[in-house]
């Protein structure tokens, strides 16, 4: 009888775990990700030339794919099962299959490269090789350059129109911006902005590109279709990165040395409003609803929820060490942010405002891109 019930306790104990693991599965697995499809995130690790590719519904890492010295600008193809980026050291962009996890091609474009961007209908990739002075288009399909341009000195990155008709190209040693013809490269306008410009925003309807001083405190304002300069904007701080609201109407800028987040009127072209968020904000990502944004503290370890129309800093959120580069997952339910400090990324639950686990990477993780497929 001692046995009997000492064997029903064991299989009740099996079938409670089962459940619970069960159960964490489902809270974890987002709503929207069907049966077949899958979530993960690739970081680059520029201290071992690699991919991370990390499921982020097993919260476990899957693969560590070679791609090269210094990789750099990942992102997503927008419709293929493809993670696209380059490698600075050696010059060429590289293609990753989502499927295998194996590199599929790679492609010459000329001395370090920094940063990618793609046609909205994902059909040509854009990228401003920074020693060599050119920018060259990409067809995605055959992986051929089919394009290529002189820029001015130095052009740190080349930003796609969302409406697909031109390329706007950051000149860092000229303090130009470039306006290319999206098709044929050809320059329809170079107009001077403020020194070092680096990152650029440009607005939904075309208009309007945004774009950062790498050594003032700054934000250029260049009317695209007249090819002018409209106003260089004064800040408190560096600008470190840029964040266009959905609708275009604000532009965010976190600053580590002015510790705030500031908030940009676009079509007044004037600094409207700041928040203190931290000792070294740094990086930020928008919530798919456009309601919250998440700004890292890289220095504090942590992740600041911001409710954009209350304006309103929540409770800091505990995300590794060192957190920067971060990004939504398409539904909204988790925030992946890289933890440089610590060779890992941090994965927080937004509904609970919560940090699910730490994952580990490869050596001095930087840029991410999250894809499913």
């Amino acid at each position: 009888m001692k046995v009997r019930l000492n064997s029903r306790l064991v299989v009740l104990i099996v079938v409670l775990g089962v459940l619970a693991i069960r159960e964490a599965a489902l809270e974890i697995r987002p709503s929207y990700l069907r049966p077949g499809l899958h979530l993960f995130a690739y970081v680059g690790n520029t201290g071992d030339g690699t991919i991370s590719a990390i499921d982020l519904v097993k919260l476990a890492p899957a693969a560590t794919i070679a791609v090269g010295p210094e990789p750099t600008g990942i992102r997503a193809h927008p419709s293929r099962k493809e993670i696209w980026g380059l490698s600075s050291s050696a010059g060429y962009a590289w293609v990753l299959d989502a499927s295998t996890n194996q590199v599929v091609a790679r492609i010459p474009v000329g001395a370090a490269p920094y940063a990618l961007d793609f046609s909205p209908d994902g059909t040509r990739a854009y990228v401003a090789a920074s020693s060599s002075n050119t920018v060259v288009a990409i067809d995605c399909a055959t992986r051929q350059v089919v394009a290529r341009a002189r820029a001015g000195r130095r052009p740190w990155i080349a930003r796609v129109s969302p409406d697909g008709k031109l390329v706007v190209v950051s000149n860092r040693d000229d303090a130009t911006v470039s306006i290319l013809d999206a098709v044929t490269l050809a320059t329809r306008g170079v107009v001077r902005v403020a020194p070092d410009p680096e990152q650029i925003a440009i607005l939904p309807d075309g208009s309007k590109a945004f774009v950062t001083s790498g050594s003032r405190d700054e934000i250029s304002v260049v009317d695209l279709e007249r090819t002018v300069l409209l106003a260089n904007l004064a800040l408190d701080g560096t600008p470190d990165a840029l964040l266009l609201k959905p609708d275009g109407g604000e532009l965010y800028v976190p600053s580590a040395s002015a510790h705030e987040l500031l908030i940009v009127n676009t079509q007044t072209n004037e600094v409207g409003d700041f928040l203190l968020v931290g000792m070294s904000p740094t990086a930020a990502a928008l919530a798919p609803d456009g309601q919250t944004l998440y700004v890292s503290d890289s220095a504090a370890g942590h992740v600041v929820p911001v409710t954009i129309d209350q304006r309103r800093v929540a409770a800091p959120i505990s995300a590794g060490q060192a957190p920067r580069a971060c990004q939504m997952t398409p539904g909204g339910d988790m925030l992946v942010a890289v933890d440089t400090a610590s060779d890992e990324i941090a994965v927080v639950r937004a509904k609970t405002s919560s940090l699910i686990t730490l994952v580990p990477t490869g050596s001095r993780p930087r840029d991410l891109a999250i894809k499913v497929f």
